[in-house]
């Protein structure tokens, strides 16, 4: 296998804090991001969508999206699982990931792809070309406002997203909130008193279990 990446980008660092929370160390490569390596003839030879993270695997499929890149090393490396251990917390989990990912991340990525200068011309990832719309900037802030409120309420009724358990939800929020705050400008309101419980217990959690190998 072979992934390649960009470490302090958003999604390819949900990727490298699973990673790190289970100890698996893969042969990667950095893409240089900043200056567009991967909107090139030669990275989309080996990654048609020209995104980060990719995991090439030993047949030479190639798995483009986060969600599939995790189910698939989690089903390789089951030791200290991220994305339940039942069929019920499996579903859970996964239905945090997206909706997280829908509620949370993509607003995020509307605000500042449709607002930073350095997006010009390619206000979506990938490969397509797209002209900024300075009103879905405005509608992802506001989105993102909306959704820490709903996620303050949420996490005062449990210690985790997805439950009683630190999971690969709880490393998806962490990641994000990091995201929104450089991105959109955007963090958890000093009011929203459960949300900001939560990032301590989930934040030392990820910090333990990194530590145990």
């Amino acid at each position: 296998m072979k992934l390649y990446t960009f470490d302090p980008a958003p999604n390819p660092q949900r990727l490298k804090m699973f990673m790190d929370f289970k100890g698996i160390d893969i042969d990667t490569q950095q893409v240089n991001f900043p200056e567009g390596e991967q909107r090139t003839d030669a990275y989309k030879a080996l990654v048609p969508s020209g995104t980060v993270p990719a995991l090439i695997l030993d047949n030479g499929q190639v798995l483009t999206s986060v969600f599939a890149i995790t189910q698939y090393l989690e089903a390789i490396h089951p030791q200290k699982p991220l994305l339940g251990e039942s069929n019920e917390e499996r579903a859970v989990v996964l239905d945090w990931n997206h909706r997280l990912f829908n509620d949370v991340f993509r607003p995020t990525g509307d605000a500042l792809r449709n607002s930073n200068p350095a997006f010009t011309g390619r206000a979506l990832p990938g490969t397509l070309d797209t002209q900024q719309i300075p009103e879905l900037a405005d509608r992802g802030k506001a989105q993102l406002l909306h959704a820490f409120e709903t996620l303050n309420r949420e996490l005062g009724t449990r210690p985790f997203v997805a439950g009683d358990a630190f999971t690969m939800a709880d490393i998806d929020l962490l990641a994000v909130i990091k995201f929104a705050g450089w991105a959109a400008k955007i963090v958890p309101d000093e009011s929203q008193k459960d949300l900001h419980a939560w990032q301590a217990r989930a934040a030392s959690a990820f910090e333990e279990g990194c530590a145990s190998g």
